[in-house]
C-alpha cells in the first residue's frame, strides 16, 4: 500500500546527481558570483606563472642548501639527518624538513635548478591557496581574492617562493596552521585544533622556534573565544599541545636517542646537540644576541632594532608596503567588533591573524641576534589576511560615513607610503612614485564620494559603476608599488646566502647577513652584484648539476666567484669558492674510493664543489668554519683510514688563526686541521686553486 501525501506537500522529483570534483573546482561554491572561482583560478595561475618565471636563471639559489638536498638525493641517511654530504659528516643548521621535498624531487627527476626550485614555488601557490581558503570562510570571495592578490605581490614572498632556504615551507605551515585554528573556533571542534598542532610540529621541523612565535596569541585566542565550556577548551588545547609535542618531537628523539658516533655532527651546534642548536644558536641566541660558534662573537649587526626595524631602508621595501595598512585595519576591525558575544567569529579572526602579525613583527623588531630581511616573509600571510578581511569590512559598511573615511584613510596611507619607499630607489620607475600617490589620493576620494552618494540615495543607476571605478582605481594604487618591485624581484637571479627583494638600493648598516652566519653591510668583500642578485659563483646554470660526465663544464662554474682560488674569509662565508672543470675532474678521479672526494673549511665552499662534483665533499667546521667537527684527531683517522682524498687549500671562513673572522672556532678546528694537511701533505695546483692530495705525503 502506497502511503498517501500529506495536503500540500510537494512530490519528490528525482534526486540531483552530487556534481563532480572537477565541477567543484570549475564552479566552486553555489553561493558565489559565477565569476569568483575563474578569478581565482586565474590568480593561481598567475601566482605560479611569476614563481617559475625565470626560475632557472637562480641556478642552485643557495647552495649551502642545494648540497644538503643533493645529498639527501643520493642518502637516505643524508635525507634523514639533513646532512650536508652523501658521507654525513655533518647536518645544516636546520631541522631536515624543509629539504624533503626538494630531495624528493631530486630522487625523481635527477639533480638540477628546476628540480630543487619548483617544490618551493608550488608551495608559495599553496599558501595563497590555503590563505584565501581561510579568509573566504568567515568572510566573503572579494575579501579572499584581496588577501590572496596582496600576498601574491608582497616582494619578500615572490623572493622566497623561488628560493630554496627554508622560509617556503615554513609560510605555508604558519598559514595552515592559523586556517586549521579559525575552523577549530567554528564549532569548538577538536580534530581542526589537533590539526593546527601538527603543523605547527613540522613547522618546528622546518624552522625550530620561530614556528612557535604565533603559539601565545593563538592559543590565547581560542581558550578565551571557543565557543564551548572552559573546562573542555583547555582539554582541546592539551590534545593539541600533544600533538605539536608528537609532530615535533618523533625526530627530536631519534636524533638525540642515536649513537652520535654513528650519525652526523649536528651542524651550528659546539656540544653536537640538537636541542643545544635549537636554544641556542637557533633559539634564545637570536633574541639576545648571544649565539655560541657565530660569526662576530654575537650582538646586534642586523640594523637598529626598534619599532621601526620593518619600515627601515634595509627591510622596508621587502614586506611593509601594506604592513600600515594591515596595523590600521585590524584596529578597525576591532573597533566593528567590540560589542560582539564572546565567541564571535569576525572578532576572532582578526585577534588571531593581527596576534600572530604583533608578535611576529615584535620579535623581528628586538631580536638582537642574526636577522635578516627574507625572515619578513613570515609576515606576509598575516598582512594580506588583515588587508582582506579589513577592507571587505568596511566595503560592507561604507553606508556609514565613518567606514567610508577609514577606508579612504587606508587607500591614501597606503599610496603615501609607497610613495616614500619607491623614493629610496629613485632610479627604478621614477615615474611610479607619482603615478601611486596621485592615484591613491583620487581612488580615496571617490572612494568617500561614492560611500555619500549611496547613503543619500542620490543617482541610483550612476552610483554601482562609480563604485566599480573606484574600487579598481584604489587596488591599482595600493599594489602597483609592490607588484612593480615583485617584477624586478622574479626576473633577477638570486643566488648566495644574502638575497633581497626588489630592485638594487644603497643598504644603510647591517641590513642583512650572510646566510645563518652573521651579517655584511652590502654583503660579502669584492661582491660584484648588489644584495646577492647575480648570477653566482661556482653555481650550477639553470638546467646545472654541475659538469656532465666526461663532458665540459658549465660556463657558471668557470666564472671568478666571490672567494677567487681560496674561497676563503667572509666571502667563503656567503658564496663559496668558485670551481674550474680542472677541479671538478680531480675530485671524480677514483671517487667511489673515497668516502669524501675532498674536505673544505666552511659549507659553502664544500657545497659549490659538491654540487659541481656531484661527489660528496666534507665540510669542516659546518656554515661558519666554527664547529667542532672534524675534532682534528677525527680528521687524521679518516686521511689513515684513506676516506678523503683531496683537501682544498687557501683557508675558508673558519680558517686563520683562531679558527674564523669571529674567533668562533673556540677550538681552533679547522685552523688545526688546515695546519695540519699544509704541514704533512703534498700540495698540487688544479688550475688555479691550490689541492692537497691526502694519499701523498710531503
Amino acid at each position: 500500500m502506497t502511503q498517501a501525501l500529506a495536503p500540500g506537500a510537494p512530490i519528490a522529483g528525482p534526486t540531483r546527481p552530487a556534481p563532480s570534483l572537477l565541477a567543484r573546482l570549475r564552479r566552486g561554491r553555489p553561493e558565489d558570483a559565477r565569476w569568483v572561482r575563474p578569478a581565482l583560478l586565474g590568480l593561481l595561475l598567475v601566482a605560479l606563472l611569476l614563481n617559475l618565471w625565470s626560475l632557472g636563471d637562480s641556478g642552485y639559489a643557495n647552495s649551502f642548501y642545494s648540497a644538503a638536498v643533493q645529498a639527501g638525493g643520493e642518502s637516505w641517511k643524508a635525507f634523514f639527518f639533513g646532512s650536508s654530504d652523501a658521507g654525513n659528516s655533518i647536518t645544516v643548521d636546520k631541522p631536515p624538513a624543509a629539504l624533503w621535498p626538494m630531495a624528493l624531487s631530486v630522487r625523481l627527476f635527477g639533480l638540477g635548478s628546476w628540480q630543487i626550485l619548483v617544490p618551493e614555488a608550488l608551495m608559495g601557490v599553496g599558501t595563497i591557496a590555503v590563505l584565501y581558503a581561510a579568509v573566504r570562510r568567515r568572510f566573503s570571495a572579494p575579501a579572499g581574492l584581496v588577501a590572496a592578490g596582496v600576498l601574491a605581490l608582497t616582494p619578500v614572498a615572490a623572493l622566497m617562493f623561488r628560493f630554496n632556504n627554508p622560509d617556503a615551507l615554513l609560510a605555508l605551515l604558519m598559514t595552515v596552521t592559523v586556517h586549521c585554528v579559525l575552523r577549530a573556533l567554528e564549532g569548538a571542534r577538536t580534530r581542526w585544533l589537533v590539526w593546527a598542532g601538527v603543523a605547527m610540529g613540522f613547522a618546528f621541523l622546518t624552522k625550530t622556534l620561530q614556528a612557535f612565535l604565533i603559539l601565545p596569541p593563538l592559543a590565547l585566542v581560542y581558550a578565551v573565544c571557543a565557543p564551548t565550556t572552559v573546562r573542555r577548551r583547555f582539554g582541546q588545547l592539551t590534545a593539541a599541545g600533544l600533538a605539536l609535542v608528537v609532530s615535533a618531537g618523533w625526530w627530536v628523539a631519534i636524533v638525540e636517542l642515536w649513537p652520535a658516533a654513528s650519525r652526523p655532527y649536528i651542524g651550528g651546534s659546539q656540544t653536537n646537540s640538537f636541542l643545544e642548536l635549537t636554544f641556542g644558536y637557533n633559539g634564545l641566541g637570536r633574541i639576545s644576541g648571544d649565539e655560541p660558534g657565530s660569526v662576530g662573537g654575537g650582538g646586534p649587526r642586523s640594523g637598529e632594532t626598534g619599532l621601526g626595524r620593518m619600515f627601515g631602508d634595509s627591510v622596508g621595501g621587502q614586506i611593509s608596503w601594506l604592513l600600515p595598512a594591515a596595523l590600521f585595519l585590524l584596529v578597525v576591525g576591532l573597533v566593528l567588533t567590540r560589542r560582539a558575544r564572546r565567541t564571535d567569529l569576525t572578532r576572532a579572526s582578526f585577534l588571531v591573524w593581527g596576534g600572530a602579525l604583533l608578535m611576529t613583527t615584535g620579535v623581528f623588531s628586538f631580536m638582537a641576534g642574526i636577522f635578516h630581511e627574507y625572515y619578513t616573509v613570515a609576515l606576509a600571510p598575516y598582512i594580506a589576511a588583515l588587508a582582506g578581511m579589513g577592507v571587505m569590512l568596511l566595503w560592507e559598511e561604507r553606508a556609514k560615513a565613518l567606514a567610508s573615511a577609514a577606508l579612504g584613510v587606508t587607500v591614501a596611507g597606503t599610496a603615501v607610503w609607497a610613495f616614500v619607499l619607491l623614493g629610496r630607489t629613485p632610479d627604478h620607475l621614477p615615474w611610479l612614485r607619482w603615478a601611486v600617490l596621485v592615484g591613491g589620493v583620487v581612488a580615496a576620494t571617490a572612494l568617500a564620494v561614492v560611500g555619500r552618494i549611496e547613503r543619500e540615495g542620490r543617482l541610483p543607476a550612476l552610483a554601482p559603476r562609480l563604485a566599480v571605478g573606484a574600487v579598481v582605481l584604489a587596488v591599482a594604487a595600493s599594489l602597483a608599488a609592490p607588484l612593480a618591485y615583485t617584477l624586478s624581484t622574479v626576473s633577477t637571479p638570486h643566488t648566495g646566502s644574502i638575497v633581497t627583494a626588489g630592485p638594487a638600493m644603497a643598504r644603510g648598516g647591517f641590513g642583512g647577513g650572510g646566510g645563518p652566519g652573521g651579517g655584511f653591510p652590502g654583503g660579502a668583500p669584492g661582491d660584484d652584484g648588489p644584495r646577492g642578485q647575480r648570477p653566482g659563483a661556482g653555481q650550477a646554470p639553470p638546467q646545472g648539476g654541475g659538469a656532465p660526465r666526461g663532458g665540459a663544464l658549465p660556463p657558471a662554474l668557470e666564472a671568478g666567484g666571490r672567494g677567487g682560488d681560496g674561497g676563503g674569509g667572509m666571502a667563503g662565508l656567503l658564496d663559496g669558492r668558485a670551481v674550474g672543470s680542472e677541479v671538478v675532474a680531480a675530485l671524480r678521479k677514483d671517487a667511489g674510493d673515497y668516502t669524501w672526494a675532498a674536505a673544505t673549511v666552511g659549507s659553502q665552499n664544500a657545497a659549490t664543489s659538491q654540487l659541481a662534483a656531484e661527489e660528496p665533499v666534507m665540510a669542516i667546521g659546518g656554515f661558519n668554519g666554527s664547529d667542532p667537527s672534524p675534532t682534528l684527531d677525527q680528521f687524521k683517522e679518516y686521511v689513515a683510514d684513506g676516506e678523503i682524498h683531496y683537501f682544498f687549500g687557501g683557508g675558508g671562513p673558519g680558517g686563520g688563526d683562531g679558527g674564523g673572522p669571529g674567533g668562533g672556532d673556540q677550538d681552533g678546528t679547522a685552523s688545526s686541521i688546515s695546519s695540519w694537511v699544509e704541514s704533512t701533505f703534498k700540495e698540487v695546483t688544479v688550475g688555479e686553486t691550490t689541492l692537497y692530495d691526502l694519499t701523498a705525503r710531503a
